[in-house]
């Protein structure tokens, strides 16, 4: 199957009617199904499993999408999450099991298979081409996206198309109130003022919606922390600075960015342990750390907080 491996590295999966072009017949793809050589992940449209494996459900996801605007044909576009994630965006609590396209007609919306079809006018300026699919504009996608969301969820959608540099929190905002109508935009608007395009991950975020839940003081985000003479040490998370505290937040996706090929784990926890400790004596700040776990106990992550913060 290595013509049809070829083309599945050109677009991420292929097609029954790829197969059988080539060739091939359906006992073939159920075979190599069985044999545990391809995925189906949905009719008609294939993957190599070795490839497939090592996708994470952001990247499924976007190969999905491929899929379905093929099968699809002319006449739609991604919008909500896919074009939040087609155009490289971050997003958290989202299920991506289906799709989002909104007609170009105009058309009433409905559920089929593992598509959601929009309702909802686009025109020409709604709408851009990325690697080869129409999506919805990065402000209307963002939008569209947080529409389905909690604003915990939103803000996660805001701050990555912000940082991206996709759109601005003003593009934000003004399309918000383009899309005043639509259903669950109104309670958009803490999120929305919440926005920071320094936040670079969805754990910042996170930690932010955190801290406005829970009455902390909104701290500045990503802290250049330097040496008298100005040399860079690190760049911190989070920083209170009237009360002398920096925060980090530790993701398993921030040590697999900082892995070097071939480098131990332990030495990038090591590096990162030697950073914290000259970030602190640079500043005589204190240094508080949240990892995932923290935020399914927000209570007690709060009060951990607001103790070091000499609040409680």
């Amino acid at each position: 199957m290595d013509d049809l491996r070829l083309l599945a590295e050109a677009r991420g999966f292929f097609t029954r009617a790829d197969a059988l072009s080539r060739g091939y017949r359906d006992g073939d793809l159920t075979a190599a199904v069985r044999a545990d050589l391809v995925v189906r992940f949905r009719r008609g449209s294939y993957a190599f499993v070795d490839v497939w494996r090592g996708y994470d459900d952001a990247r499924r996801h976007v190969v999905r999408c491929r899929a379905v605007l093929r099968s699809l044909g002319p006449g739609f576009a991604l919008s909500h999450v896919s074009s939040v994630l087609v155009q490289g965006g971050v997003v958290w609590g989202h299920c991506l099991d289906r799709v989002h396209v909104t007609r170009l007609d105009g058309r009433s919306s409905r559920v089929e298979a593992d598509v959601t079809f929009h309702a909802g006018r686009l025109t020409e300026d709604d709408v851009v081409e990325v690697d080869g699919m129409l999506v919805t504009r990065p402000d209307r996608a963002a939008i569209e996206a947080a529409s389905l969301a909690d604003g915990e969820r939103a803000l996660v959608v805001f701050d990555s198309m912000t940082h991206l540099g996709l759109c601005t929190p003003e593009d934000l905002l003004h399309r918000s109130d383009l899309m005043a109508d639509w259903p669950n935009t109104r309670r958009l608007h803490i999120p929305l003022r919440m926005v920071e395009p320094g936040a670079d991950g969805p754990g910042e975020s996170r930690g932010r919606w955190l801290f406005r839940q829970h009455r902390i003081p909104q701290p500045v985000v990503q802290h250049e922390v330097r040496t008298p003479d100005g040399e860079l040490i690190g760049t911190t998370d989070w920083w209170w600075r009237e009360f002398r505290l920096l925060g980090e937040f530790d993701g398993q996706w921030k040590y697999r960015r900082l892995l070097r090929p071939g480098q131990d784990p332990g030495e990038v926890v090591f590096g990162e342990k030697n950073r914290e400790d000259r970030m602190r004596e640079a500043t005589g700040c204190g240094m508080v750390r949240l990892i995932w776990s923290d935020y399914s106990r927000p209570t007690v992550t709060a009060q951990r907080i607001r103790r070091m913060l000499g609040l409680s």
